[in-house]
């Protein structure tokens, strides 16, 4: 593994739940960076419960579902930032429905965050495939990863 500085990335929890590895969450996630040669500002996973969740998606965006992931982009000129919100009960749900590991599903929202900073979008079905196969691309990576 090539050395990658730790990145300005936090983890907070707004709910009984916390990484098992913060530091190699974000040796990963600066992997990440270093890949797609972006500038790092200041990036901030809150992981929370399926209904507040479901509440700042109502509030801020107006959608009455419930998602796996909240993205506010926070960027200013090349230097990527934001907040990104997570739901916990989601994450598990989604790794039981795809027969995933808890892990990389967790790891799989936590790309698709940071791919919506980076300008990619999820609205289309070819927009969809796009995203899939970089987070794919990602997780493939991360897998690789000690």
């Amino acid at each position: 593994m090539s050395t990658v500085e730790q990145p300005d990335i936090e983890f907070h929890s707004e709910t009984p739940f916390e990484l098992e590895d913060g530091s190699r969450q974000k040796r990963k996630l600066g992997v990440f960076f270093e890949k797609e040669g972006c500038r790092l500002g200041s990036i901030q996973y809150v992981f929370m419960s399926d209904e507040q969740l479901y509440k700042m998606n109502m509030e801020y965006l107006n959608h009455d579902t419930y998602t796996d992931i909240l993205t506010f982009d926070m960027s200013e000129g090349d230097e990527i930032a934001g907040d990104m919100y997570i739901s916990i009960d989601r994450v598990k749900d989604n790794a039981k429905e795809m027969d995933a590991p808890w892990q990389e599903e967790l790891d799989r929202v936590m790309i698709h965050g940071l791919l919506h900073l980076l300008g990619y979008n999820d609205k289309t079905e070819e927009e969809k495939r796009i995203m899939r196969q970089k987070e794919d691309e990602y997780l493939r990576l991360f897998a690789t990863l000690s």
